[in-house]
């Protein structure tokens, strides 16, 4: 029996560090094209699917900051490292022979397409994997909160966060024995109690929009397809009443 996906379209959030693989910088080929498997899955299941990258497998803002260099700057030169995770996803994509655009908040023409809403769109009206990158295309911004503003603006109906654990937990469970994990938070919850599962714009914006987190193992192969279909093990985020 074939299963059906719960969300039509959705929004997959990856870290840069997830792309590292056993490294401890850069790029690791073999993580990609898992990913990419895992992405073409759920799109072969009739899932409209766009991402969002980060960029700490690179260069992350904040740390470049701490070394003197303006936030400001530091920020564009993170976004920059996000551009080309993004390239990197999109030929791993293709080689599988799923279509996939790069539309980066930055323009940069000769390189992949600017962000425009309603192009967008209509590319994920299409089947084809859209990737967002340079985040929001301002400093002091997350791409966190650039992927819950990209889930807003392309109606999806749900945001998948793929992160190093299988969820939500009260502590760091690497760190922390004790830990507990969650089935299901409220945005309230995410916020009151600082659980650090996205920044707290990002929370605001998704809740304010009514659009559920659904955070899981992002190195757990066919887990996206899993969580898509309601069956994967997953930490939702949404109101009192979803």
């Amino acid at each position: 029996m074939t299963v059906q996906p719960r969300y039509r379209r959705v929004l997959l959030k990856i870290s840069g560090e997830a792309l590292l693989g056993d490294q401890e910088f850069g790029i690791d080929a073999k993580t990609v094209n898992r990913i990419a498997a895992d992405v073409a899955e759920v799109r072969a299941m009739g899932v409209e699917v766009c991402l969002v990258v980060g960029g700490g497998n690179i260069f992350r803002g904040i740390s470049g900051a701490g070394w003197g260099i303006d936030r400001g700057t530091a920020d564009h030169m993170g976004m920059l490292a996000t551009v080309i995770n993004a390239l990197a996803m999109q030929s791993a994509l293709e080689r599988i022979d799923v279509p996939t655009r790069v539309q980066s908040a930055i323009p940069m023409s000769s390189v992949c397409e600017p962000y425009i809403r309603r192009r967008a769109q209509r590319h994920m009206e299409k089947q084809r994997v859209v990737i967002f990158a340079a985040g929001t295309g301002n400093p002091f911004f997350t791409t966190d909160t650039a992927a819950a503003l990209r889930a807003s603006e392309m109606a999806c109906d749900a945001l998948l966060k793929g992160t190093q654990v299988d969820g939500v937990y009260s502590a760091d469970p690497k760190k922390d024995p004790k830990a507990v994990r969650y089935d299901r938070l409220t945005y309230m919850e995410v916020l009151t109690r600082q659980l650090g599962v996205m920044d707290a714009s990002a929370i605001a914006l998704s809740r304010d929009n009514g659009i559920p987190i659904l955070v899981f193992s992002i190195h757990n192969d066919g887990a996206f397809a899993e969580v898509v279909s309601g069956r994967g093990k997953s930490t939702i985020v949404c109101d009192a009443n979803g």
